[in-house]
């Protein structure tokens, strides 16, 4: 192989058809295979909301940059994909409506339009009764909003689907294996039984250990990049899991669709969206907590319903279908890692180790431009000039750990879901 690429979401997929694409060999290590409980990709549990400018908030404008260069890019990769693969994505184009429920929620809203307007993003200040125009089921006491007609949204399970047929179809070699350690050229993978299954508790010491080779191993772990030996530890310091909860409803075949729009919605204090899909699916969430666990909780979904039924009623009539938790790949500067790994004293310092991960709140939408990036880095050259702050020595000085560029923090967690 010339290319072993670590993780099986989103991020890790792309890269892997791009990189075969473009002629390299690669073999592609997903450790939750199809076994649904070992399966814990945060690609599984997302919305598919792509908004950078609905995501946009101060202090972000290295990320705002990069989310911008991968809304411009996401089309055309997404066209791509669904010809090679003859899958369809769920790729909607409607764009993001923004509502406030009482008037301290429009005036947090009406900040942050403030601030877009103030960096140049284009977003529309609606009335109440726009808003209702836009989405007829919205609360009557819907106070008014903001209308981001860039937005868009995919089908993330449809869309991670697509990459994995597309991935097979470019014979990458897929392997069902749990990477416990990297460095240059190698990689220790522990499989599952001959049998094709863990054991119960999913203990990698249970399984096979072997050792792959390839001039390049490609780090796409998500929030599991932290605990591989061989990472730098500056970089595995910074990564963080950050659990998010999420409700999908469906709607019975006698009520029409409740929305036609992806809605972000601040319910007296509380951040919310709601992502329909063309299938019937509404998509409700999602709660941010600093967690390490995917337990789904009643209170989060208590909270998550609550606050759908104040700001769109006709939720009530929906079917519940489906709760779940995930597990975020945050950084500690919510920005994505994406480069080699060089300089003295690293784990790969001939650039052989390159890391794609901690994509946070928008691996979907970053996961084309991560695959155009990583598979330009592969052919030796420079990936677009967008990635720059985030590359992986950021967080390492000479003199020591540091976090160089600032695209956020722990103060922007909650209004980044506005």
């Amino acid at each position: 192989m010339d290319v072993i690429v670590v993780g099986g979401g989103v991020i890790g997929t792309a890269i892997a058809w791009r990189a075969a694409r473009a002629g390299l060999r690669v073999t592609l290590i997903d450790p939750g295979g199809d076994d649904p409980v070992a399966d814990d990709k945060a690609s599984l549990v997302a919305a598919g909301m792509l908004g950078p400018v609905s995501e946009s908030v101060f202090g972000e404008q290295d990320l705002l940059n990069l989310n911008l260069h991968a809304i411009e890019r996401f089309p055309s990769f997404n066209a791509e994909l669904e010809e090679a693969t003859g899958k369809t994505t769920g790729l909607r184009t409607e764009g993001t409506l923004a509502v406030a429920y009482d008037s301290g929620d429009l005036a947090a809203l009406d900040r942050l339009t403030d601030f877009r307007h103030g960096i140049g993003l284009q977003a529309e200040r609606l009335s109440a009764r726009d808003c209702r125009k836009l989405e007829p089921f919205l609360a009557p006491g819907t106070k008014g909003g903001v209308f981001a007609k860039g937005d868009l949204s995919v089908d993330n399970r449809r869309y991670l689907a697509a990459l994995r047929t597309a991935a097979a179809a470019a014979d990458v070699q897929r392997v069902t294996g749990i990477v416990t350690a990297v460095e240059e050229g190698k990689v220790t993978v522990v499989l599952p039984d001959p049998s094709g299954k863990w054991p119960a508790q999913h203990n990698p010491a249970d399984g096979q250990a072997r050792t792959l080779t390839a001039p390049h191993v490609v780090i796409a772990a998500g929030h599991a990049t932290r605990q591989l030996n061989g990472v730098p530890d500056p970089v595995r310091k910074a990564i963080r899991p950050v659990k998010g909860q999420i409700l999908r409803l469906r709607h019975p075949g006698s009520i029409p669709p409740v929305l036609t729009h992806t809605v972000r919605a601040i319910v007296q204090g509380h951040d919310l969206y709601l992502v329909p899909r063309a299938d019937g699916e509404l998509v409700i969430g999602a709660t941010q907590e600093e967690r390490d666990d995917r337990d789904v909780m009643a209170g989060a979904v208590h909270d998550l319903l609550r606050d759908a039924q104040i700001a769109v009623p006709a939720v009530s009539e929906l079917l519940f279908a489906e709760a779940n938790a995930g597990l975020r790949p945050g950084t500690s500067d919510n920005g994505p890692i994406l480069g080699p790994v060089t300089g003295t004293g690293a784990a790969a310092s001939d650039g052989s180790l390159i890391i794609a991960a901690g994509h946070y709140r928008n691996g979907i939408m970053l996961s084309a431009i991560t695959a155009d990036a990583v598979t330009a880095i592969l052919g030796g050259q420079a990936p677009h000039p967008a990635w720059s702050p985030f590359q992986p020595d950021r967080f390492r000085a000479p003199d020591g750990p540091q976090a160089a560029v600032s695209t956020g923090g722990e103060a922007s967690l909650r209004e980044a879901t506005i």
